[in-house]
């Protein structure tokens, strides 16, 4: 014996014979027969509206993946550039099993407490490589510190000097700007004459667009964003979930 379709099923059948038929088949329902079918369910989904629920969460489930894999196919595109840029920050062991990839921006609430994360990770994993890309999304400060940043980095390639410059911007309070990062830069005992001649350098302007492209690419608008392994992990997700990754991509 054959049971007759749910009326859900029966109106999902139908909606699918209408959406795939040739133009010449789909006139030949009439405009009645699609009021039908648009009753039904509609009648369904009010009397189980938890449906809808299973739908939105089966289409976020497929979403994800898709992200998923878009960013995958990303980081083999841009791999070089992203994990072994000659302008990047190297910070933590240069010859790490796995590689974090830290967006950033020193006017980003967000950012400054995600500053802590990172310095329990250099802490505590002995095998990581820490990469710090300069990504100033916040205004006009955000540029000027970003620029003056790039300019330590030219002249500390062994990122402790920088690292010390980074926590004093990151830590500190108020707008970062061109003033407030120059300031950190003496503090921390930097030629402050090569840093204003490294200021006009086209290495400054390059280093910030590469880590825009780079961003753009990996569909990254926000920070703090990372990348660890394939995967891209938007938002300051706590050293907890870092760690998760950082294991993650060590299997």
């Amino acid at each position: 014996m054959i049971r007759p379709l749910p009326p859900i099923a029966a109106a999902a059948v139908a909606i699918t014979v209408l959406a795939a038929a040739e133009p010449a088949q789909a006139q030949k329902f009439t405009d009645e027969q699609r009021q039908e079918i648009g009753t039904i369910v509609r009648d369904y989904l009010m009397k189980n509206p938890e449906v809808l629920q299973e739908v939105i969460g089966e289409l976020e489930k497929r979403q994800a993946v898709a992200e998923a894999d878009k960013h995958m196919a990303a980081i083999s595109t841009h791999k070089e550039a992203l994990f072994n840029s000659k302008r990047q920050v190297n910070l933590g062991n240069p010859q790490g099993d796995v590689t974090l990839v830290e967006f950033f921006d020193y006017n980003c609430g967000y950012c400054k407490r995600a500053l802590a994360d990172m310095l329990e990770l250099l802490k505590s994993d002995q095998k990581l490589r820490f990469v710090l890309k300069e990504f100033p999304v916040l205004g006009p400060g955000s540029v000027e510190a970003a620029q003056v940043a790039v300019a330590v980095n030219m002249q500390d390639r062994t990122g402790k000097k920088y690292l010390e410059f980074h926590q004093k911007l990151l830590g500190g309070r108020g707008q970062i700007d061109k003033a407030k990062a120059l300031a950190a830069a003496k503090e921390v005992g930097l030629d402050m004459a090569r840093i204003e001649k490294d200021l006009q350098s086209g290495e400054v302007k390059a280093t910030l667009e590469e880590s825009v492209k780079l961003a753009e690419a990996l569909g990254i608008s926000g920070t703090p964003s990372y990348v660890v392994g394939q995967s891209v992990i938007p938002g300051a997700v706590g050293v907890g979930a870092l760690k998760q990754q950082i294991e993650a991509a060590r299997r």
